[in-house]
């Protein structure tokens, strides 16, 4: 029996009349889900996840793992929508060195911004759970700057939007009326929200991952702060202690199969396949980002033993080398300001790192030199 997963209505837009699609509440029914198309793959998921969770023991910081996992989650959901920065401008970014596309790694910066204010306002007693309001707060911070200005930044659009095509009338998807929006939200919020849910929680991610995009509630940043939805999610519904997973690096990779999906949810009320599609994503995400882990430990472990042997090393080295993981480009003057210390203690610093084969320099130039953990950086791009 074929599914229906909403309705669609005829609605008025820049002189013209379209066919825009209004999404059934959740979960799906008339079929209910189908348990056989997702149980397998869901426990697979939930171990997958377990693992990942376990692995944060394998360094003597954690704050390294989230701080590449967060960095990755942001430049792909960002590289999805299009921006063209990378690893190196945003790393650029944080040492204060200049960068050329200035608006892209705003953009990518914004991510991380609205990351770190969601995952404060879940961990704060008086901060806000999962929920709209939290959603249009983190949109605000995403949208902020010179590109998001004009796109009512925190705000439920109250204009119709379209995705693919020129106007409405040529879109490849015309989501929900304005009107019709705040409604869907809250039915949304109450899914999210129920107290006895009947199905595993990573089904319930997927679901609500579609359904969020569906709505397509912001005139812009829809698909960001979807997948931002999922984070927040995971970390929400303990299935993940700490955000070490990155999703949108398999969605990137499989980006036309990721719409298509989506696309088919609307068209054939096709929940299963994309249920199936997000449960591969969790899989295959959490045992990539275990293989990294296990990568950079070794790193780390090893270049510490290589610091550790030499004779020109001090103890303002190792504080330093402490710090690349979560600033792996720097001049001397931002050692200056990391280790406290003065401008000669910080140099011969950076030259014993140099020496050990840990950073090096990328400037080439005989002043304001800048310098990169390389191997640590190679990794990350891996």
């Amino acid at each position: 029996m074929k599914r229906v997963s909403g309705q669609f209505t005829e609605t008025a837009s820049y002189d013209e009349t379209v066919r825009a699609f209004i999404p059934a509440p959740l979960p799906p029914a008339a079929p209910v889900l189908d348990p056989v198309s997702y149980q397998e793959l869901n426990e697979k998921a939930e171990k997958s996840l377990a693992r990942l969770s376990g692995m944060s023991g394998l360094v003597s910081s954690s704050e390294w793992l989230v701080y590449s996992a967060i960095r990755k989650e942001a430049l792909l959901t960002s590289q999805l929508e299009g921006t063209q920065a990378t690893l190196t401008d945003i790393f650029d970014e944080e040492a204060g060195l200049s960068v050329t596309n200035v608006e892209d790694v705003e953009e990518v910066t914004n991510y991380l911004r609205a990351y770190k204010f969601v995952h404060d306002q879940m961990n704060s007693p008086s901060g806000l759970p999962v929920c709209v309001r939290l959603l249009k707060n983190a949109h605000q911070v995403l949208l902020s700057g010179a590109r998001g200005a004009v796109k009512q930044p925190g705000e439920v659009r109250s204009t119709q939007n379209w995705i693919g095509g020129t106007r409405p009338g040529n879109a490849s998807y015309v989501p929900p009326p304005p009107e019709e929006v705040g409604e869907l939200l809250s039915d949304l919020e109450k899914f999210i929200h129920e107290p006895e849910p009947s199905l595993p929680p990573l089904v319930r991610i997927a679901l609500v991952h579609a359904q969020f995009e569906t709505i397509h509630p912001f005139l812009d940043g829809n698909g960001r702060i979807g997948r931002l939805l999922i984070a927040m999610l995971l970390e929400e519904w303990q299935l993940l202690k700490e955000p070490l997973l990155y999703v949108s690096g398999y969605l990137k990779q499989h980006q036309r199969y990721y719409y298509q999906c989506l696309t088919d949810i609307r068209t054939k009320g096709d929940w299963e396949q994309w249920v199936a599609f997000f449960l591969e994503v969790v899989t295959f995400s959490a045992e990539e980002a275990q293989q990294g882990i296990i990568r950079i430990a070794t790193l780390f472990a090893d270049d510490r033993k290589k610091i550790l042997s030499m004779s020109s090393t001090s103890v303002h080295t190792i504080r330093l080398f402490e710090f690349l993981p979560t600033m792996p480009k720097l001049t001397v003057e931002r050692a200056v300001e990391l280790l406290e210390v003065t401008y000669p203690t910080a140099n011969n610093a950076v030259k014993s790192l140099v020496e050990a084969g840990v950073l090096v320099e990328t400037s080439g130039r005989a002043r304001h030199r800048s310098y990169v953990y390389s191997r640590y950086v190679e990794l990350l791009r891996d």
